[in-house]
Protein backbone atom coordinates (compact mmCIF):
# COMPACT_ATOMS: atom_id res chain seq x y z
CA UNK A 1 0.00 0.00 0.00
CA UNK A 2 1.52 3.29 -1.06
CA UNK A 3 1.30 6.29 1.19
CA UNK A 4 -1.81 8.29 0.32
CA UNK A 5 -4.21 10.68 2.03
CA UNK A 6 -7.52 9.23 3.19
CA UNK A 7 -9.99 11.45 5.03
CA UNK A 8 -7.27 14.01 5.63
CA UNK A 9 -4.80 11.49 7.06
CA UNK A 10 -1.84 9.62 5.58
CA UNK A 11 -1.47 5.90 6.11
CA UNK A 12 2.06 4.68 6.68
CA UNK A 13 3.43 2.56 3.87
CA UNK A 14 2.25 -1.00 4.47
CA UNK A 15 1.66 -3.66 1.86
CA UNK A 16 -1.64 -5.01 3.14
CA UNK A 17 -2.35 -7.20 0.14
CA UNK A 18 0.98 -9.02 0.46
CA UNK A 19 0.41 -9.41 4.19
CA UNK A 20 -3.07 -10.82 3.60
CA UNK A 21 -1.79 -13.22 0.94
CA UNK A 22 0.87 -14.58 3.30
CA UNK A 23 -1.53 -14.98 6.21
CA UNK A 24 -4.25 -16.53 4.06
CA UNK A 25 -1.86 -19.23 2.90
CA UNK A 26 -1.32 -20.22 6.54
CA UNK A 27 -5.02 -19.97 7.37
CA UNK A 28 -6.27 -21.96 4.39
CA UNK A 29 -3.71 -24.69 4.98
CA UNK A 30 -4.65 -24.95 8.65
CA UNK A 31 -8.40 -24.92 7.97
CA UNK A 32 -7.99 -27.54 5.26
CA UNK A 33 -6.15 -29.85 7.64
CA UNK A 34 -8.40 -29.28 10.66
CA UNK A 35 -11.92 -29.17 9.19
CA UNK A 36 -13.16 -32.75 8.92
CA UNK A 37 -10.24 -34.23 6.95
CA UNK A 38 -11.07 -37.69 8.28
CA UNK A 39 -10.45 -39.10 11.72
CA UNK A 40 -13.86 -40.64 12.21
CA UNK A 41 -16.12 -37.82 10.95
CA UNK A 42 -18.83 -39.44 8.79
CA UNK A 43 -18.59 -38.46 5.14
CA UNK A 44 -22.19 -37.24 5.24
CA UNK A 45 -21.15 -34.65 7.84
CA UNK A 46 -17.64 -33.90 6.62
CA UNK A 47 -18.84 -32.76 3.19
CA UNK A 48 -21.15 -29.92 4.35
CA UNK A 49 -18.62 -28.88 7.02
CA UNK A 50 -15.87 -28.43 4.47
CA UNK A 51 -18.24 -26.84 1.94
CA UNK A 52 -19.27 -24.19 4.47
CA UNK A 53 -15.73 -23.24 5.49
CA UNK A 54 -13.34 -23.81 2.59
CA UNK A 55 -13.10 -22.07 -0.78
CA UNK A 56 -14.80 -18.84 0.11
CA UNK A 57 -14.99 -15.94 2.52
CA UNK A 58 -12.85 -12.87 3.15
CA UNK A 59 -11.45 -14.30 6.44
CA UNK A 60 -11.68 -10.86 8.10
CA UNK A 61 -12.11 -12.26 11.60
CA UNK A 62 -9.11 -14.61 11.55
CA UNK A 63 -7.01 -11.90 9.92
CA UNK A 64 -7.89 -9.61 12.83
CA UNK A 65 -6.78 -12.32 15.26
CA UNK A 66 -3.43 -12.65 13.53
CA UNK A 67 -2.93 -8.88 13.16
CA UNK A 68 -3.67 -8.28 16.86
CA UNK A 69 -1.36 -11.11 17.87
CA UNK A 70 1.44 -9.64 15.80
CA UNK A 71 0.83 -6.23 17.39
CA UNK A 72 1.55 -7.72 20.83
CA UNK A 73 4.21 -10.15 19.57
CA UNK A 74 2.00 -13.09 20.43
CA UNK A 75 2.63 -16.83 20.21
CA UNK A 76 2.07 -17.78 16.54
CA UNK A 77 0.67 -21.29 17.05
CA UNK A 78 -1.88 -20.15 19.62
CA UNK A 79 -2.88 -17.25 17.36
CA UNK A 80 -3.34 -19.55 14.37
CA UNK A 81 -5.60 -21.86 16.35
CA UNK A 82 -7.56 -18.88 17.66
CA UNK A 83 -7.90 -17.48 14.14
CA UNK A 84 -9.27 -20.75 12.79
CA UNK A 85 -11.62 -21.14 15.76
CA UNK A 86 -13.13 -17.71 15.16
CA UNK A 87 -13.65 -18.52 11.48
CA UNK A 88 -15.41 -21.79 12.38
CA UNK A 89 -17.80 -19.95 14.69
CA UNK A 90 -18.47 -17.40 11.96
CA UNK A 91 -19.04 -20.15 9.38
CA UNK A 92 -21.42 -22.07 11.64
CA UNK A 93 -23.42 -18.88 12.27
CA UNK A 94 -23.79 -18.29 8.53
CA UNK A 95 -24.96 -21.86 7.94
CA UNK A 96 -27.67 -21.50 10.57
CA UNK A 97 -28.60 -17.89 9.68
CA UNK A 98 -29.21 -18.84 6.04
CA UNK A 99 -31.69 -21.59 6.88
CA UNK A 100 -35.42 -21.16 6.17
CA UNK A 101 -36.25 -20.81 9.86
CA UNK A 102 -34.13 -17.63 10.00
CA UNK A 103 -33.03 -15.54 7.00
CA UNK A 104 -33.98 -18.16 4.36
CA UNK A 105 -31.19 -17.26 1.95
CA UNK A 106 -30.05 -19.29 -1.04
CA UNK A 107 -26.68 -17.65 -1.84
CA UNK A 108 -23.58 -17.32 0.35
CA UNK A 109 -19.97 -16.66 -0.66
CA UNK A 110 -21.02 -16.82 -4.28
CA UNK A 111 -22.42 -20.35 -4.14
CA UNK A 112 -25.63 -22.09 -2.96
CA UNK A 113 -26.09 -22.02 0.79
CA UNK A 114 -25.39 -25.20 2.72
CA UNK A 115 -29.04 -26.15 3.29
CA UNK A 116 -29.73 -25.69 -0.43
CA UNK A 117 -26.78 -27.90 -1.38
CA UNK A 118 -27.08 -30.59 1.32
CA UNK A 119 -30.51 -30.23 2.91
CA UNK A 120 -31.64 -28.62 6.14
CA UNK A 121 -30.81 -31.49 8.47
CA UNK A 122 -27.24 -31.76 7.20
CA UNK A 123 -26.82 -27.99 7.40
CA UNK A 124 -27.99 -27.93 11.00
CA UNK A 125 -25.62 -30.74 11.98
CA UNK A 126 -22.70 -29.18 10.10
CA UNK A 127 -23.18 -25.93 11.99
CA UNK A 128 -23.31 -27.77 15.29
CA UNK A 129 -20.14 -29.69 14.47
CA UNK A 130 -18.26 -26.55 13.40
CA UNK A 131 -19.14 -24.85 16.67
CA UNK A 132 -17.80 -27.80 18.64
CA UNK A 133 -14.68 -28.02 16.49
CA UNK A 134 -13.87 -24.37 17.21
CA UNK A 135 -13.45 -25.12 20.90
CA UNK A 136 -11.60 -28.34 20.15
CA UNK A 137 -9.01 -26.30 18.25
CA UNK A 138 -8.57 -24.01 21.24
CA UNK A 139 -7.85 -26.91 23.60
CA UNK A 140 -5.05 -28.99 22.04
CA UNK A 141 -3.76 -31.81 24.20
CA UNK A 142 -0.17 -31.63 22.96
CA UNK A 143 1.00 -28.77 25.20
CA UNK A 144 1.32 -26.32 22.30
CA UNK A 145 -1.02 -23.83 24.02
CA UNK A 146 -0.77 -23.15 27.75
CA UNK A 147 -3.80 -24.30 29.74
CA UNK A 148 -4.46 -20.82 31.14
CA UNK A 149 -4.46 -19.36 27.64
CA UNK A 150 -6.75 -22.14 26.42
CA UNK A 151 -9.29 -21.22 29.07
CA UNK A 152 -9.04 -17.51 28.37
CA UNK A 153 -9.49 -17.95 24.63
CA UNK A 154 -12.46 -20.28 25.12
CA UNK A 155 -14.10 -17.75 27.44
CA UNK A 156 -13.65 -14.87 24.99
CA UNK A 157 -15.08 -16.88 22.12
CA UNK A 158 -17.98 -18.36 24.08
CA UNK A 159 -19.13 -14.97 25.37
CA UNK A 160 -18.91 -13.43 21.90
CA UNK A 161 -20.88 -16.27 20.28
CA UNK A 162 -23.56 -16.87 22.91
CA UNK A 163 -26.62 -15.17 24.32
CA UNK A 164 -24.71 -12.04 25.32
CA UNK A 165 -23.15 -11.84 21.85
CA UNK A 166 -23.87 -13.13 18.37
CA UNK A 167 -26.79 -15.46 19.18
CA UNK A 168 -28.46 -12.81 21.33
CA UNK A 169 -28.11 -10.24 18.57
CA UNK A 170 -29.59 -12.63 16.03
CA UNK A 171 -32.58 -13.19 18.31
CA UNK A 172 -33.15 -9.43 18.49
CA UNK A 173 -32.78 -9.20 14.71
CA UNK A 174 -35.41 -11.86 14.08
CA UNK A 175 -37.79 -10.19 16.52
CA UNK A 176 -37.26 -6.78 14.87
CA UNK A 177 -38.49 -7.62 11.37
CA UNK A 178 -41.14 -5.10 10.41
CA UNK A 179 -40.49 -2.98 13.51
CA UNK A 180 -38.95 0.46 13.84
CA UNK A 181 -35.87 0.58 16.06
CA UNK A 182 -34.34 3.77 17.40
CA UNK A 183 -30.61 4.44 17.20
CA UNK A 184 -29.89 2.97 20.63
CA UNK A 185 -31.76 -0.26 19.88
CA UNK A 186 -30.14 -0.66 16.48
CA UNK A 187 -26.67 -0.12 17.94
CA UNK A 188 -27.30 -2.66 20.68
CA UNK A 189 -28.55 -5.29 18.24
CA UNK A 190 -25.49 -4.96 16.02
CA UNK A 191 -23.07 -4.67 18.94
CA UNK A 192 -24.18 -8.19 19.81
CA UNK A 193 -24.95 -9.75 16.43
CA UNK A 194 -21.91 -8.56 14.45
CA UNK A 195 -19.65 -6.53 16.69
CA UNK A 196 -19.12 -9.03 19.48
CA UNK A 197 -17.31 -11.61 17.34
CA UNK A 198 -15.22 -8.99 15.53
CA UNK A 199 -14.15 -7.46 18.83
CA UNK A 200 -13.45 -10.91 20.26
CA UNK A 201 -11.22 -11.63 17.26
CA UNK A 202 -9.02 -8.68 18.22
CA UNK A 203 -9.04 -9.60 21.91
CA UNK A 204 -8.19 -13.24 21.23
CA UNK A 205 -5.19 -12.17 19.17
CA UNK A 206 -4.12 -9.78 21.92
CA UNK A 207 -4.46 -12.57 24.50
CA UNK A 208 -1.75 -14.55 22.70
CA UNK A 209 0.92 -12.03 23.73
CA UNK A 210 2.11 -10.03 26.75
CA UNK A 211 0.12 -6.83 26.19
CA UNK A 212 -0.58 -4.61 29.19
CA UNK A 213 -4.08 -3.76 30.38
CA UNK A 214 -4.09 -0.28 28.82
CA UNK A 215 -3.11 -1.72 25.45
CA UNK A 216 -5.81 -4.38 25.70
CA UNK A 217 -8.44 -1.75 26.56
CA UNK A 218 -7.40 0.28 23.53
CA UNK A 219 -7.59 -2.80 21.32
CA UNK A 220 -11.04 -3.57 22.74
CA UNK A 221 -12.13 -0.04 21.76
CA UNK A 222 -10.64 -0.55 18.29
CA UNK A 223 -12.56 -3.84 17.97
CA UNK A 224 -15.81 -2.21 19.05
CA UNK A 225 -15.40 0.58 16.49
CA UNK A 226 -14.64 -1.70 13.56
CA UNK A 227 -17.34 -4.14 14.63
CA UNK A 228 -19.94 -1.42 14.31
CA UNK A 229 -18.34 0.00 11.16
CA UNK A 230 -18.53 -3.42 9.52
CA UNK A 231 -22.29 -3.52 10.02
CA UNK A 232 -22.80 0.05 8.83
CA UNK A 233 -20.87 -0.77 5.65
CA UNK A 234 -22.79 -4.04 5.25
CA UNK A 235 -26.05 -2.08 5.37
CA UNK A 236 -24.71 0.37 2.78
CA UNK A 237 -23.64 -2.43 0.45
CA UNK A 238 -27.02 -4.13 0.76
CA UNK A 239 -28.56 -1.19 -1.11
CA UNK A 240 -25.65 -0.21 -3.39
CA UNK A 241 -24.07 -3.48 -4.57
CA UNK A 242 -25.38 -6.42 -6.58
CA UNK A 243 -25.51 -10.07 -5.53
CA UNK A 244 -22.54 -11.06 -7.68
CA UNK A 245 -20.35 -8.43 -6.01
CA UNK A 246 -21.54 -9.32 -2.52
CA UNK A 247 -21.51 -13.09 -2.95
CA UNK A 248 -24.88 -13.13 -1.20
CA UNK A 249 -28.39 -11.90 -1.98
CA UNK A 250 -28.43 -8.12 -2.34
CA UNK A 251 -31.38 -6.04 -1.11
CA UNK A 252 -32.66 -8.70 1.24
CA UNK A 253 -32.78 -6.38 4.28
CA UNK A 254 -35.23 -4.04 2.56
CA UNK A 255 -37.16 -6.97 1.11
CA UNK A 256 -37.55 -8.47 4.59
CA UNK A 257 -38.33 -5.06 6.13
CA UNK A 258 -35.38 -5.21 8.51
CA UNK A 259 -34.17 -2.10 10.34
CA UNK A 260 -30.73 -0.98 9.14
CA UNK A 261 -28.44 2.00 9.53
CA UNK A 262 -29.39 3.13 6.04
CA UNK A 263 -33.11 2.94 6.78
CA UNK A 264 -32.55 4.85 10.03
CA UNK A 265 -29.92 7.42 8.98
CA UNK A 266 -30.00 7.51 5.19
CA UNK A 267 -27.21 6.56 2.81
CA UNK A 268 -25.14 9.75 3.05
CA UNK A 269 -25.16 9.88 6.84
CA UNK A 270 -24.40 6.17 7.04
CA UNK A 271 -21.28 6.72 4.94
CA UNK A 272 -20.24 9.60 7.17
CA UNK A 273 -20.81 7.45 10.23
CA UNK A 274 -18.59 4.69 8.83
CA UNK A 275 -15.82 7.26 8.38
CA UNK A 276 -16.32 8.48 11.95
CA UNK A 277 -15.99 4.95 13.27
CA UNK A 278 -12.82 4.47 11.23
CA UNK A 279 -11.36 7.58 12.86
CA UNK A 280 -12.27 6.16 16.28
CA UNK A 281 -10.54 2.88 15.44
CA UNK A 282 -7.38 4.68 14.33
CA UNK A 283 -7.37 6.78 17.50
CA UNK A 284 -7.66 3.66 19.65
CA UNK A 285 -4.64 2.13 17.94
CA UNK A 286 -2.61 5.25 18.67
CA UNK A 287 -3.70 5.11 22.30
CA UNK A 288 -2.62 1.49 22.59
CA UNK A 289 1.05 2.44 22.64
CA UNK A 290 1.80 -0.58 20.46
CA UNK A 291 4.21 -0.19 17.57
CA UNK A 292 3.17 -3.00 15.22
CA UNK A 293 -0.40 -1.97 14.42
CA UNK A 294 -0.02 -1.35 10.68
CA UNK A 295 -1.99 -4.47 9.78
CA UNK A 296 -4.82 -3.56 12.15
CA UNK A 297 -5.03 -0.02 10.79
CA UNK A 298 -4.93 -1.16 7.18
CA UNK A 299 -7.61 -3.81 7.79
CA UNK A 300 -9.90 -1.18 9.32
CA UNK A 301 -9.38 1.08 6.33
CA UNK A 302 -10.07 -1.74 3.87
CA UNK A 303 -13.19 -2.75 5.80
CA UNK A 304 -14.71 0.73 5.63
CA UNK A 305 -13.68 1.67 2.12
CA UNK A 306 -15.15 -1.44 0.51
CA UNK A 307 -18.37 0.62 0.41
CA UNK A 308 -16.90 3.64 -1.43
Amino acid sequence: MSEQPISGQAIRSFDLESWIADELRRLESALGSWVAPGGGVPAELAAPMRYSVLDGGKRLRPLLVLAASQAVQGEPQAALRAACAVELIHAYSLVHDDMPCMDNDVLRRGKPTVHVRFGQASALLAGDALQALAFELLTPQDGSVALALQGHLCGLLARAAGGQGMAGGQAIDLASVGRSLDARQLHEMHRLKTGALLQASVLMGAACGPAGESAKRALADYGAAIGLAFQVVDDILDVTADSQTLGKTAGKDAAQDKPTFVSLMGLHESRNYAQELLSQARASLRQSGLHRTDALEALADKLVHRAF
